[in-house]
């Protein structure tokens, strides 16, 4: 069970979380984010003007799937500076693999079919070594990898591509200042 200290408000923050809490919290995270981001009323400029294909407002299939990606990988990348160095490998492991899990679940649960999330798995794992290559090299090259899967398009658009940067590190910090906050414990 999670201790927490109160703060201002009715809002609790956790103390510590095992990996379970850890995961499901992430998941919720990155539904939220991906709802937010693939909103047409809440973006700054909308995804289909920067050339990510949409019907009706809505990211296509292939777009939707990659923004969710991007998406859960930001959340694992903050996770991962967060705990570096203060936390067991093993239990963020085993925090990281509960939020795929979860995340996973809510896939099938949506419809989804069971038999597509193995194929699913393998274009997230991929996509995570990309973009953590593509990090490394810097944010621009980050927004760039993640634009080319988003649009389907070799020739990233650069405003899209400084969006989705900018989407990341509004994903990563305040989760890495949050789990700062945070230590992870064994059930």
């Amino acid at each position: 069970m999670m201790d927490t200290a109160h703060a201002a408000g009715d809002f609790t923050i956790p103390r510590t979380m095992t990996p379970d809490e850890l995961g499901d919290t992430l998941a919720r995270l990155v539904w939220e984010n991906f709802t937010d981001f693939i909103a047409e009323g809440d973006a700054e400029v909308s995804l289909g003007h920067l050339g990510v294909p949409t019907e009706d407002g809505v990211p296509v299939a292939h777009a939707a799937e990659e923004a969710l990606i991007f998406l859960m990988w930001a959340h694992t990348r903050g996770t991962q500076l967060a705990f570096v160095g203060r936390a067991p490998e093993g239990l963020l492991r085993q925090g990281l693999d509960s939020m795929h899990r979860a995340i996973f679940e809510d896939m099938e649960g949506n419809g989804t079919p069971r038999s597509q999330l193995p194929f699913f798995e393998q274009r997230v794992g991929a996509r995570y070594h990309e973009y953590h290559q593509a990090a490394a090299g810097g944010d621009h090259l980050l927004g760039q990898a993640v634009v080319r899967h988003l649009c389907g398009d070799d020739d990233p658009h650069d405003e899209l591509g400084t969006a989705v940067t900018l989407r990341a590190v509004a994903v990563a910090n305040p989760l890495k200042d949050f789990l700062d906050e945070v230590d992870l414990v064994a059930a």
